[in-house]
């Protein structure tokens, strides 16, 4: 379904939590949207990819990498996993790797920035918990809607 995020947010303004711009667009899928799962993780990639594994039945991916430009928490092989599984984007607050062969899978990657480096291996981390970066809350659940000017999130699906 065709959306902007400019026209959600005049539609919906006092429904509507706009984050503040800090993330640049680097998957395939100039926008996308869709219910929110969360992950907070540090360095640490393992539950990215167990998540990314999973149905994403349309959903979007939130990363809470605590802003890390250390090493990055997602690359083409995990961007792949989400196309192939039906995921609709993946939003980091972190860094990934392997960004020109990400911008050539139709999923939607937002992220702070590129580093080659991978992560850690460890499986530490949480799911499901409400993260908060980019002057807002991601609640798992609630929608959030990706384009070129930024992203949006609301507590319910402003596309049904």
């Amino acid at each position: 379904m065709s959306f902007q995020t400019a026209d959600l947010c005049d539609e919906f303004e006092q429904s509507v939590w706009v984050a503040e711009p800090l993330l640049r667009d680097y998957g395939g899928a100039a926008s996308f949207h869709g219910a929110i799962v969360t992950v907070r993780v540090f360095e640490d990639n393992v539950i990215v990819r167990e998540t990314l594994e999973t149905d994403g039945q349309g959903r979007v991916l939130v990363v809470d990498g605590g802003a890390s430009t250390r090493c990055a928490l997602l690359g083409d092989k995990l961007a792949r996993f989400a196309y192939e599984n039906g995921w609709a984007g993946i939003v980091v607050n972190g860094c990934i790797r392997d960004s020109e062969e990400i911008s050539g899978i139709s999923v939607g990657v937002k992220a702070l920035h590129t580093v080659p480096k991978r992560s850690g291996k460890e499986g530490t981390g949480e799911r499901d918990v409400t993260v908060n970066f980019a002057g807002i809350a991601f609640t798992p659940g609630h929608y959030l809607y990706a384009d070129a000017d930024g992203i949006l999130v609301a507590d319910r699906d402003l596309l049904a």
